[in-house]
């Protein structure tokens, strides 16, 4: 089995446990190895930060310090809020254009 630090081990054809493995894992697999999950994770950056996702999220986390103060907000504490309102702000256009990205990454002639 081949390990990396930038990818988790790949399974090798003599592992049995490719067996066992998930479509999703498969894939996930595959995106890592072609270097497309890394392609997909820029574009997803470029397009949070131009349509101000990550300024919303900085200003929710700013406002959430300056709530409880400083010295009394952890980064779990920030995770716990966030995660969820930021999850719900990624815009619906966005997941699409990165769902089509992925069909046509799985289905190169469609």
């Amino acid at each position: 089995m081949r390990h990396s630090v930038n990818r988790p081990p790949t399974p090798d054809d003599r592992d049995n446990r490719r067996k066992d493995l998930t479509l999703e894992e498969i894939i996930n697999i595959k995106l890592i190895e072609t270097g497309e999950k890394e392609r997909l994770m820029e574009l997803l950056r470029e397009r949070l930060i131009d349509c101000g996702w990550k300024y919303e999220m900085r200003t929710l986390c700013r406002g959430l310090i300056k709530k409880k103060g400083r010295k009394n907000v952890t980064v779990d504490d920030l995770i716990h809020v966030i995660t969820p309102k930021g999850r719900a702000s990624i815009p619906d256009s966005l997941k699409a254009e990165l769902l089509q990205r992925i069909r046509a990454f799985l289905v190169p002639n469609s």
